[in-house]
């Protein structure tokens, strides 16, 4: 009856959709599946003994030790027992974002640990696994929208509301030296016009005070994790691009007070901006990164080795409408702009030294209320 159950777990294991692969306490690799092997490009004879850091970006490879160590340790669970998306390295160096989730059992006076692993550039139904996180985006953006769109209207209408109501008063004393029963009726209607122009102009004002005032949802957040878990879920669909990236994230950024949804919709536009950029490009380089910069702030980039922007095209990027894109809106980086700068924060474009874009945006250390 073992037997027969032993073979069972095996057939489960090995036809599994799943890539799983067991680690020891040491991180080195117990067993690899035939889906892990599709997934990652290594052979089960090729991982068995390998540290399980050479699944993962270098980033990401060098503080897993200490992770696991900080487990055995304290006993603090950060991922066990939960799925989330990272991102993984395939044997040809290549990173693509996976759905994770770890289990834990004891053998002996052992423990290992399981990871299930979905590829989710492969999935056909990833947008219901993210379908929340995306509804929340979208509605963060046409908040945005909204907001974008009543600045401008109240940009535009504001100057030749004043100037009608600077007209108005000129016409008002013309009308003074009018006839008597001329001049009364021209003032009482005047008068009207005028109240309704400065009601108008106070209603616009009003539209672009609230419009402005798009407060954060703020909570401590650890910055270098909303940047993976932001690439991974732009990264989807982009296998066929054959996009390198490399993230080059510092630990020394303190926790921040951000609104995660907000600045997770940051990054994941000017990665998929980035990503569209060098679809026809002989190098497809994606660079995320993360400092404290000379002024003390935590500055995030995102870098392309895209065509770059030109010159005038660069001095209305941030514009409202303004777009480049073929069924584009114009909006998406002036949303995100808006969203950097309510949370006190800047963003701006760069050329990249040996070609391409470099997209900046830094978010000012506040503490927690």
């Amino acid at each position: 009856m073992i037997h027969a159950e032993e073979k069972i777990l095996q057939t489960i294991y090995d036809t599994s959709p799943e890539a799983i692969i067991v680690i020891d306490e040491k991180g080195n690799v117990q067993s690899f599946n035939r889906m892990a092997e599709h997934i990652f490009g290594y052979t089960a004879d090729e991982m068995r003994g390998q540290n399980i850091k050479l699944l993962m970006p270098p980033y990401f490879a060098d503080r897993h030790d200490g992770f696991l160590e900080r487990y055995l340790t304290t006993g603090e669970k950060r991922i066990i027992g939960i799925g989330r998306i990272v991102t993984g390295q395939r044997k040809s160096g290549a990173t693509f974002p996976i759905e994770l989730a770890i289990g834990e059992a004891r053998v002996g006076e052992h423990r290992v640990f399981t990871g299930f692993i979905r590829d989710l550039t492969e999935k056909q139904q990833v947008e219901q696994r993210v379908q929340e996180l995306q509804a929340e985006l979208i509605h963060s953006a046409r908040l945005a929208s909204l907001g974008e769109i009543s600045s401008m209207i109240a940009h535009e209408t504001n100057q030749p509301l004043s100037a009608a109501g600077t007209y108005l008063d000129v016409a008002r004393e013309l009308l003074a030296s009018a006839k008597q029963e001329d001049r009364e009726r021209g003032v009482k209607v005047l008068d009207q016009v005028q109240a309704q122009i400065r009601r108008a102009g106070n209603t616009i004002r009003r539209i672009r005070e609230f419009a402005q005032k798009k407060t954060p949802e703020l909570a401590l957040e650890d910055i270098n994790r909303l940047i993976e878990e932001a690439n991974g879920i732009a990264s989807i669909g982009s296998k066929s691009k054959s996009i390198l990236t490399t993230f080059d994230l510092s630990p020394d950024l303190p926790l921040m007070m951000v609104d995660r949804i907000q600045i997770q919709q940051v990054i994941m536009n000017l990665v998929r901006n980035s990503i569209e950029a060098m679809t026809d490009q002989p190098r497809r380089e994606l660079t995320l990164r993360s400092r404290i910069n000379e002024a003390g702030e935590p500055e995030v980039s995102v870098m392309d080795t895209g065509p770059g922007v030109p010159e005038k095209v660069a001095r209305q990027l941030f514009t409202p409408f303004m777009t480049t894109k073929s069924g584009g809106t114009g909006l998406g980086l002036a949303i995100c702009r808006s969203i950097v700068e309510a949370h006190g924060g800047s963003l701006w474009l760069e050329p990249r030294p040996k070609g391409g874009a470099v997209f900046k945006f830094t978010l000012p250390i506040k503490a927690k209320a």
